[in-house]
């Protein structure tokens, strides 16, 4: 379709996935689903380790909007417009401005290649306790956070000296 573009809407937060099912079941209703191609609220699966377990959750990259990909007429505008959640589109003035086409690219090909990625709660130099292993107990210093591995690399004092063990993240803990 000639004017078709992706568009960004202003929602209001925590609803975004509410107006992504309202605007596909509304474009089905009224017989728009030609118009309106895909609505997209794009999330990234992070991990988080709490308690020694491993947390998935989904987190939305851009929170209080959604991604629509439609023909804009007068009728999908209204649809859009009047659906409930929805603030607005992102416009100039009072025109919908699209998404560059480079834009959309970058953040679907961001959102096929995304893994579930740690998220450490250390910082380097931090003092952190072990929590389980052979060196429970022990206390030490971060020295380099692993993304990539889920893992952390501890200096330990053993011995009257300071010695680099590898740990993951679910057998440290903040002190």
């Amino acid at each position: 379709m000639r004017n078709r573009n992706w568009y960004a809407l202003h929602t209001y937060s925590g609803h975004e996935d509410k107006v992504k099912l309202n605007i596909e079941k509304r474009a089905e209703m009224l017989g728009m689903s030609n118009q309106v191609f895909e609505v997209l609220v794009p999330k990234q699966v992070e991990v988080k380790h709490k308690d020694g377990k491993k947390h998935e959750l989904q987190r939305k990259v851009f929170p209080g909007y959604v991604l629509v990909d439609m023909a804009l007429t007068d009728d999908v505008w209204h649809l859009i417009r009047n659906t409930s959640g929805v603030i607005g589109f992102v416009s100039s003035g009072d025109k919908p401005v699209p998404l560059k086409q480079r834009e959309v690219q970058k953040i679907l090909d961001t959102l096929k290649e995304n893994e579930a990625k740690p998220i450490p709660k250390w910082q380097i130099g931090e003092v952190i306790r072990i929590i389980d292993g052979p060196f429970a107990d022990f206390s030490g210093k971060v020295e380099d956070i692993l993304i990539q591995k889920e893992k952390v690399k501890v200096l330990v004092e053993f011995f009257g000296r300071d010695t680099p063990v590898e740990l993951e993240y679910n057998q440290i803990e903040k002190i």
